[in-house]
């Protein structure tokens, strides 16, 4: 029996051996789309052809593509571990045609490949054609031995491919295997008939869908033909594991095996194919989806791609719970879906320890919201009013759902142990709204808006040069194309070549000058385009400039080399922290500009300050050492095996430069750099702080800016030693002596106050009064904070057993009122201070509560506190 990692090669070599060029398997988190949340296709990462913005020099390509549906159309995540082919994560093998072989090539291909190399039986497969595609209908007579009753012919449900509402599109040829009798579920149940193309048939499993890309769908739906046709096809590797490894399930094929076999030793369970058997599937499908996105650089959070994260996680941590799993698991999970995928994927394997520990820290979270929601959800049960009513309302199950996170299967469960049941059509309408309301934020996003300004080609020589001639090549304001700008107008640029560095991989762009003759040009900013060219954001200081002039491009040398600094202080910076904290350190952002630098990192706690002071050593010591910064072009593979690092989820073309610092250093990396270390000249770190869950920044300066910053601080010591009277060496003996002197003063002003306040509290016993034969005591005192007046009240209580107190103030604005209750009044159960603050609070507009003996009501004054301090009697007593 072939391996997966057998079966992925053998296509893989299959289609180099038909001249296909290999191209790894893009990111799932799409870098360069807005239109998508994750990579849900093959095509994806071959859109930019399609439409004509790319030539990557290549016609022919094959792949094997991570992809991930959860959401939107394809969003199968409720469907998967209840079937056995469902899954959020997959592999999908895709070979492509741009403009090159069509339909001849590409079915015949598929049939030597399917029968002659996999030799999968021929009376099992079946193919499908689009209604009136009579050239691939003829072309699978013709070319294959296919029996010819297993061709048919399908409408555009079923046989016709479109990328979108416009745009690309074309009839498809979709390849089906009979499983054999018995392998449906479906199979004689309510009229349920098997056959090709089917729904939810279990026997004819399409295993390969050959699209042919060959239409233009105009926004009234006309089909007009591409100038060149293409072909995109998709095979879901993992159920092709399953048919080649003869298996029943893809969760008994060796991609996911391992990992439901461990579950099972960690939960003590035995695994059941059946319907039992989908907690164990549930959670091998999620590990996979967890490991591959976090190893692509998403975290887990509350909004966006993170969101999805949580939620794939946290249902994956409650199938656990179902299988007695209370404590973190799918963490010692995460090696062993490397150890599956690790070969094709070698990526992953640096990143084994960073996968697990986000995992773990998102488990040891979801413990705590179980916790947090367990106690809300109770609270919600109590105070269901009437007590007779038994269902916990739907905006109530949404809120825990939403803002704790909390499984509404596991309320399920509790509302059923405490006898209650569930508004589920109120949950399931405000999650509908919800939906409506992300919607409407996200809004509609063809593939024709994916369309930008198609600037002219740039070719970039700044990393050798600041200054240089050129022409150029467009003028553009918005959307529309000049012809010439003048004097004040502000304009995009573009040149045929260019020194200046368009801003990306988190260096800001280049400023600069561009002149002539006739013209002076201030770059305020560079950019680089959807298709790869570079613009020049631009204000024309003086005369005009046209298309094709000739111009000297100068950039400013100073904001480039203070920018280079800091980006090669990046690299020293993240090789450093990867000696001090951990190997598990990995960037998951950046943004070097001449000011200063910005590292985004990922570790779950906060460095203290010996580890920040050897990091920052570490730095500086390599700067002393002025060490060579080299760069190299390659092979991505090539640099992948020379143990380059490479930024999460970013994608990288066949050809890559790499940035050593030495045998410090080395990343892939397109950026500007010194040319050797000792440049930098010095290494400061400014702050350390949390901005996500398990990521942590690093602010820095290099350089001047460096210089700048320890200028700053020798002008702070000196003042304070100008303010202290005292040398630099005494400036901390005399910050403690004064700060000692300072705790002396409070204590004696706290002493001073005490003692005014027994008074206080002796003069107000005498002003107590009785109504309705409860002793009474309401006093305005001006200027006491409500940490005083709770300590006055609480002594008053103790010296009027007997009494209701109601003390108030004014402070900065804001009234407050304390409210307290002597322990006999509290033991007849005639008073609570509790009840008497809600009375004040809803007479005075303010808000408050507190224990039976002593509560607190607070608000904004509006200067009727006076008058209703004379309703208290009427208030207490209503």
């Amino acid at each position: 029996m072939q391996s997966s990692n057998q079966i992925r090669q053998s296509f893989l070599d299959f289609f180099k051996s038909k001249g296909h060029t290999i191209v790894p398997s893009d990111s799932v988190v799409p870098k360069d789309d807005p239109t998508l949340m994750f990579t849900n296709a093959g095509m994806n990462q071959f859109k930019k052809i399609f439409l004509g913005l790319e030539d990557r020099g290549y016609k022919r390509a094959a792949d094997s593509q991570k992809v991930l549906r959860v959401s939107g159309k394809h969003n199968d995540l409720e469907e998967v571990g209840r079937d056995h082919t469902h899954h959020t994560f997959f592999e999908m093998l895709g070979n492509w045609s741009f403009g090159d072989y069509y339909k001849k090539e590409a079915i015949s291909w598929a049939w030597e490949l399917l029968t002659d190399v996999w030799k999968l039986p021929k009376d099992k497969l079946y193919a499908t054609v689009y209604v009136n595609d009579e050239e691939a209908y003829t072309f699978w007579k013709t070319l294959t031995d296919m029996d010819h009753s297993h061709i048919s012919r399908h409408g555009e449900k079923d046989n016709f491919w479109e990328m979108g509402e416009t745009g690309p599109c074309g009839p498809c040829s979709e390849i089906h295997m009979d499983m054999g009798q018995g392998t449906c579920t479906k199979a004689d149940k309510d009229g349920h008939v098997c056959g090709v193309n089917v729904d939810g048939c279990g026997r004819f499993v399409e295993i390969w869908n050959l699209v042919f890309i060959q239409y233009d769908r105009g926004p009234d739906g006309t089909l007009k033909d591409l100038p060149s046709r293409h072909v995109d096809t998709g095979m879901g590797f993992e159920r092709l594991v399953r048919v080649l490894q003869e298996k029943d399930s893809n969760y008994a094929t060796d991609l996911f095996a391992p990992i439901i076999k461990q579950t099972g030793e960690i939960s003590g369970k035995q695994y059941n194919a059946g319907p039992e058997g989908m907690s164990f599937r549930v959670i091998a499908d999620h590990i996979r989806a967890l490991v591959f996105t976090i190893g692509d650089g998403v975290l887990p959070s509350n909004e966006g791609r993170g969101y999805v994260i949580r939620r794939i996680l946290r249902r994956a941590a409650r199938h656990g719970r179902l299988l007695g799993l209370k404590q973190p698991f799918l963490y010692r999970l995460a090696s062993t879906v490397i150890d599956i995928m690790g070969q094709a994927y070698p990526d992953l394997k640096p990143r084994t320890e960073h996968i697990a520990m986000v995992i773990k820290n998102e488990e040891d979270n979801f413990i705590s919201t179980v916790a947090v929601g367990l106690t809300k959800l109770l609270e919600s049960a109590a105070a269901i009013t009437p007590p007779n009513e038994k269902t916990i309302p739907g905006e109530v199950l949404f809120k825990l759902y939403d803002t704790f996170g909390f499984p509404i299967d596991l309320a399920q469960e509790i509302a059923t142990e405490q006898g209650l049941t569930l508004d589920l059509d109120g949950f399931n309408q405000a999650m509908e709204q919800q939906k409506e309301r992300a919607r409407a934020a996200r809004g509609e996003v063809t593939f024709a808006a994916a369309k930008e300004i198609e600037y002219p080609s740039c070719i970039f020589v700044g990393y050798d040069s600041l200054q240089g001639k050129t022409k150029i090549s467009g003028i553009y304001r918005k959307e529309l194309n000049l012809e010439s700008a003048e004097k004040g107008e502000t304009v995009d640029i573009t040149l045929e070549n260019t020194p200046f560095y368009g801003e990306g991989g988190g260096q800001a762009g280049d400023i600069g000058i561009l002149e002539n003759a006739n013209c002076r040009i201030k770059v305020l900013n560079t950019v680089k385009t959807f298709n790869g060219s570079t613009v020049h954001q631009a204000e024309i200081i003086s005369g005009v400039i046209k298309v094709q002039d000739k111009v000297t491009a100068a950039v400013d040398q100073a904001a480039r080399l203070s920018t280079a600094r800091h980006h090669t202080a990046t690299h020293l910076l993240q090789a450093a922290l990867q000696q001090v904290v951990g190997r598990h350190v990995q960037q998951q952002g950046s943004m070097v500009s001449p000011e200063r630098l910005r590292f985004d990192f990922t570790n779950f706690a906060a460095l203290d300050p010996m580890q920040l002071d050897e990091v920052e050593r570490l730095v500086n010591r390599k700067i002393m050492d002025n060490i060579p910064v080299t760069d190299q072009h390659m092979k991505l593979s090539e640099a992948q095996k020379t143990g380059a690092m490479a930024l999460f989820g970013e994608k990288y073309g066949e050809d890559v430069r790499v940035i050593s610092c030495g045998d410090f250093s080395k990343e892939l990396c397109g950026g500007t750099h010194v040319k050797h270390s000792g440049e930098l000249g010095l290494f400061r770190i400014i702050k350390e702080e949390a901005i996500a869950s398990g990521v942590r920044r690093i602010e820095a300066v290099a350089g001047e800016a460096a210089y700048r910053q320890i200028k700053q601080d020798q002008l702070l010591v000196a003042e304070v030693q100008d303010r202290l009277k005292c040398n630099r060496d005494d400036i901390v003996k005399k910050l403690n002596a004064q700060m000692e002197e300072l705790k002396a003063l409070e204590k004696a002003k706290k002493d001073a106050a005490r003692q005014q306040q027994g008074g206080m509290v002796e003069g107000l016993v005498k002003e107590i009064k009785k109504v309705k034969d409860v002793e009474l005591l309401v006093k305005l005192l001006d200027g006491l904070s409500q940490d005083d007046m709770r300590e006055m009240a609480d002594k008053l209580r103790i010296k009027l057993p007997g009494a209701v107190i109601i003390l108030a103030s004014v402070d900065d604005g804001k009234f407050g009122f304390t409210i307290a209750v002597g322990d006999e009044l509290l033991k007849a159960k005639k008073f609570m201070a509790g009840d008497i603050a809600k009375k004040i609070a809803t007479a005075t507009g303010g808000k408050g509560g507190g224990r039976p003996q002593l509560a607190q009501v607070g608000g904004r004054d509006d200067g009727k506190l006076k008058e209703q301090m004379g309703q208290m009697e009427n208030i207490i007593f209503s």
